[in-house]
């Protein structure tokens, strides 16, 4: 089969495997599902220690109160 640029899968979509579809006239294949392109396996939830996350708000409300005072200022 060679795949070709135009194609309106009219000939219908043969399973290969699970989650993948191959269209019957071009070839092309398409995914059924999410699984077939997620790794198997939860992801890992990625988290700032604590130290960080503090750190991080207590920059941003600075920043917060410059602005204020700045705009306060300027009128």
């Amino acid at each position: 089969m060679t795949v070709r640029s135009t194609c309106a899968h009219r000939g219908g979509w043969a399973a290969r495997t699970r989650g993948e579809a191959r269209c019957r006239d071009c070839g092309t294949i398409r995914f059924t599902e999410y699984g077939a392109l997620r790794p198997p396996g939860l992801p890992h939830a990625a988290t700032l220690p604590r130290r960080t996350a503090i750190a991080a708000d207590r920059g941003a409300a600075q920043q917060m109160s410059r602005i204020a005072r700045r705009r306060a200022w300027w009128g």
